[in-house]
């Protein structure tokens, strides 16, 4: 269960939850955090990680273009990174699910 973790999202989240998903990563450590929702996509795909993030552009991109990746969209609004990885580990079971799902491609969490 890799994760790549948008630019809306605090680099920290990989070292807080390498624990539970290993192998996962931040756009800014694969030199993608200025690079375009359509470039995060396609590097997510080629390296077979879901995408993590809070912006709903990635959900406009999986209804245009289907999946993989699959897109974990945090519906938290303002919160701390703690907070979402809270969510992430409390919703370990449910995202576990998700990615071993070959009908669906978005999980909503709030």
């Amino acid at each position: 269960m890799r994760l790549l973790f948008d630019h809306n999202l605090s680099p920290k989240l990989v070292f807080l939850l390498a624990e539970q998903y290993p192998g996962s990563s931040h756009v800014a450590s694969v030199a993608l955090d200025k690079a375009s929702d359509n470039d995060v996509w396609t590097y997510a795909r080629a390296s077979g990680f879901s995408i993590v993030t809070k912006d709903s552009d990635f959900n406009d991109l999986l209804l245009m273009r289907g999946f993989p990746p699959k897109v974990i969209w945090l519906r938290l609004g303002n919160c701390t990174t703690r907070q979402v990885a809270d969510v992430l580990r409390s919703s370990y079971g449910v995202v576990e699910e998700f990615l071993a799902s070959e009908e669906i491609g978005i999980l909503e969490l709030n």
